[in-house]
């Protein structure tokens, strides 16, 4: 059974007789998915087959040609898995209120479930097909461990405020998965398996950003980067984490982000394999505290990623500072290819473009100076979420838009020594990363595998 707070009624239409359909969007994965489970579970309840669907929108959020290919390499994953157990995989394209309202019509649905997102185009997706069908639209937050509206109901002021409610909830929440069983009853006509070499060939977006090569897409490949980081980094992850020189880092957020890996299957296996100590609870920290944070920011702050979200403390102080002078000023072209006069900077951005993903610790640099660099706060946020969103594998993601709101406009931090630009936010120096790790061995490490200049 799924937790029935883990699920909520989008509209007030009734249950109607006929099969059900699992929209999947966030939690792209079979196993360890309680909206899949949930969505099995109504239709095993009155004996109705249950398909899944998928909506591949014609532009999400500027991703291009590296997160299509591996969002969509990883649903043929899902399609063949599906497949084994019975249960029909539809893939659609198209704007996707329209097109799941009308898939949604056309199969005779009786309920329709669908992932939880807190991301405001997401969210109007989800609303407009719940408003437009004539059935239950169910959502199921699959996503967080402690389901989002559950842990609370208000923005949170930070990770102090939200630890606590998150750490009561955890023992009623955090509880392993049932298997998904073979369908019983079959989807009257089931579709051909989608032809994947013709749709990732004449998929219709930039494929100016490459596709990497150091890292496989999918469920499985998700659960073995999980197994590798156990056995071979977790020991020493509360030590080597933030330092960008040594490999100390999950490497987990892409397949998080896509939904390949359900972060509670990471906390359990990590719990159980380390039951105690300061690297079990540095990780922990992170997936759940500071991941379901970044959740709460994106659901109930509407201008998570403007100037009209940063908290009023940190809006006020930047106004003052407005007019300072910079010592550099970049446009988004000079950022995005790397050429500003800081060697860290650039070599940073030359890891996002290159590998489609910059060591988190220097994510916070790298958006900081963003800031100290741009004619305005509005341009700094604006050029770092176009940068993170295009070149990141986990970007467009509530992390990304937390991460740089709290970098650039104090969101989940408190009021430090005025400084010129900055105000009252929050700095981070060269001079600072020098003391915590070496500088130049980062540099020359990227450098040598990114082919980035030493310069």
């Amino acid at each position: 059974m799924v937790h029935p707070q883990r699920i909520r009624s989008l509209n007030a239409a009734p249950r109607r007789p006929g099969p059900v359909v699992y929209w999947m969007s966030r939690d792209q994965r079979v196993h360890d998915n309680w909206a899949l489970l949930h969505a099995q579970s109504l239709a095993s309840g009155r004996r109705q087959p249950l398909a899944v669907v998928f909506c591949l929108a014609p532009e999400f959020l500027g991703a291009a040609w590296r997160q299509y290919a591996f969002m969509l390499k990883g649903l043929r994953e899902v399609e063949e898995t599906l497949r084994g157990r019975g249960i029909p995989f539809f893939l659609l394209q198209g704007e996707p209120v329209a097109t799941v309202s009308r898939f949604l019509q056309e199969v005779r649905a009786g309920a329709a479930v669908c992932d939880f997102s807190p991301l405001r185009l997401v969210r109007g997706w989800r609303d407009g097909v719940a408003a437009q069908a004539k059935l239950a639209v169910l959502e199921v937050d699959a996503h967080n461990i402690v389901p989002g509206w559950t842990a609370s109901a208000k923005a949170e002021w930070g990770a102090y405020t939200l630890r606590p409610k998150l750490h009561r909830l955890l023992p009623e929440f955090l509880e392993d998965f049932p298997p998904l069983a073979a369908q019983q009853t079959p989807w009257p006509d089931p579709p051909p398996a989608p032809d994947w070499d013709r749709l990732l060939a004449g998929l219709a977006v930039d494929r100016s950003i490459p596709e990497v090569n150091w890292l496989t897409p999918g469920e499985e490949a998700g659960r073995a980067k999980l197994e590798e980081f156990i056995a071979r980094k977790l020991s020493r992850y509360h030590q080597d984490r933030n330092n960008p020189t040594l490999d100390g880092q999950s490497d987990l957020s892409p397949h998080l982000h896509f939904g390949q890996l359900a972060p509670q299957r990471a906390a359990l296996e990590v719990s159980r394999r380390a039951p105690g100590g300061e690297a079990r609870a540095a990780f922990l920290e992170e997936l759940i505290v500071r991941r379901e944070l970044a959740d709460n920011f994106c659901l109930y702050n509407p201008h998570y990623d403007q100037f009209e979200g940063f908290p009023d403390w940190a809006r006020r102080t930047l106004e003052e500072h407005r007019r300072d002078p910079r010592e550099y000023l970049y446009h988004r072209e000079e950022f995005e290819a790397g050429a500003t006069h800081d060697p860290l900077w650039n070599a940073a951005q030359r890891e996002m473009v290159v590998r489609g993903k910059m060591h988190g610790y220097l994510r916070m640099y790298w958006a900081k100076k963003i800031l100290e660099w741009s004619a305005s706060p509005e341009e700094a946020l604006a050029t770092a979420i176009y940068l993170n969103d295009r070149y990141e594998l986990d970007g467009r993601d509530p992390n990304g838009y937390a991460g740089i709101a709290w970098s650039i406009g104090g969101v989940h931090d408190r009021a430090w020594p005025r400084r010129p630009v900055f105000g009252k936010i929050r700095t981070m120096t060269l001079a600072g990363l020098r003391r915590k790790f070496a500088v130049e061995a980062y540099i020359e490490k990227i450098a040598a595998t990114c082919g980035l200049p030493r310069k």
